[in-house]
């Protein structure tokens, strides 16, 4: 799958539909359920009674009814739902007037009011779904199931674009109306130039949801290009967005932060440890503090203890480096390990240097030998001129 088709598929998911239609329905409380059964026991018929605060009715049931009620296990006093068009039933709960039947009932049992009215109802039901589900479903026979698989592979542009003119269809009618959703794209830097020229074109269109973008690059280069931009994102896209400036947290915040971690991960902690991991979390990182919680509660736990104290900190801060003090180590000890690329790249820089020099020193050697003036070392005057101009030279080519 292509970048700019994942693009697509998270735009189209986070545009949603809302569909409207009418049913005709038939609600009301179960009276009483008769099934007869003939001689072979194959074909079953039998009747439903349902009724309202203001009317009662018999209805003839079919085998699919009769299975639907068993599968729903619908029985006397439910109130359920018939939608006619599909056949399906659907139970509300237990009418308030049979509430006492039993001495207990179960939790999950709900009681409703019994339906007022007629039996018969037009009733408007919403469809709410996505504008990819509805892709998928269209894109191939018994697409419904790659809904569930999650193997949704590409999508031709001609569905989207039949599925697109019959939505716009429904608006037009009052069938449907469009749910603007969010969309949040982390490390946007990652993106290339193709995908952000598509978030371009994208972002123009009437039905396109609301982007969220994230990113902690500075100057950066665009993927896929040589030229580079703040955040690593094309200044024809900044120019869309609503930046959003953020700060470090402040030492109140850090350490509010951490008792809500140390609530979350039922951990105790005495208030010296906790200004203690605060400090830690200012001058290393937060994040880093926030993992050293469960590893100091198991070390308090190993000590049978009940509270995570300033020892178990301590501890935990000596077994677990942080970023700083990992890369404190790598440079001291770097000529210790098995494979070294900064050195490699310290002798290349020596290398260049070398050959640097080198290089300037044969085009001064070169230069003074066409010079038409004539140097004599053997004056101290003209050496020292000598050495003057093979200096200014040598600033001129080096640019110091």
């Amino acid at each position: 799958m292509s970048t700019t088709e994942a693009l697509t598929q998270a735009f189209r998911r986070s545009i949603g539909v809302r569909i409207v239609e009418e049913t005709d329905i038939i609600e009301g409380e179960v009276v009483e359920i008769q099934v007869d059964t003939d001689t072979t026991g194959s074909d079953k018929t039998g009747r439903i009674t349902l009724c309202t605060t203001e009317m009662e009715t018999v209805y003839d049931l079919g085998p699919q009814m009769i299975e639907s009620l068993q599968k729903e296990k619908v029985s006397a006093g439910d109130v359920i739902t018939i939608d006619k068009a599909a056949g399906r039933i659907t139970k509300l709960g237990r009418s308030f007037t049979h509430s006492r039947d039993y001495d207990a009932m179960g939790s999950q049992t709900r009681f409703v009011q019994c339906p007022e009215g007629e039996l018969q109802k037009r009733k408007e039901v919403v469809h709410v779904v996505s504008l990819h589900e509805i892709d998928v479903i269209n894109s191939r026979q018994q697409g419904f199931l790659a809904l569930f698989a999650g193997d949704t592979g590409e999508i031709k542009s001609e569905v989207r674009e039949q599925i697109d003119t019959k939505v716009a269809e429904w608006r037009e009618e009052g069938k449907a109306t469009i749910v603007p959703g969010v969309l949040f794209i982390d490390e946007v830097h990652m993106l290339d130039i193709e995908c952000f020229s598509w978030l371009n074109r994208a972002l123009e269109s009437d039905m396109a949801p609301v982007l969220i973008i994230a990113t902690n690059r500075g100057i950066a280069k665009i993927r896929g290009t040589n030229y580079k931009s703040p955040h690593g994102i094309p200044i024809d896209l900044l120019d869309r967005l609503i930046i959003i400036s953020t700060a470090p947290y402040s030492e109140t915040e850090t350490k509010r932060i951490l008792e809500i971690r140390c609530e979350e991960e039922d951990v105790e902690m005495t208030p010296d440890a906790l200004e203690l991991l605060t400090r830690i979390g200012m001058e290393t990182s937060l994040r880093y503090s926030i993992h050293m919680i469960m590893a100091a509660s198991l070390c308090c736990l190993k000590r049978k203890g009940t509270e995570v104290d300033v020892e178990d900190i301590k501890r935990v801060y000596s077994l677990f480096v942080d970023v700083k003090r990992s890369t404190q180590f790598l440079m001291e000890y770097q000529s210790e390990f098995m494979f070294n690329e900064m050195a490699d790249s310290d002798e290349e820089d020596d290398d260049e240097e070398e050959d640097d020099d080198e290089e300037v020193r044969d085009m001064a050697r070169d230069w003074f030998d066409r010079s038409p003036v004539l140097v004599t070392p053997n004056s101290d005057r003209h050496f020292c001129a000598y050495l003057f101009g093979f200096q200014y030279f040598s600033m001129c080519l080096t640019g110091r």
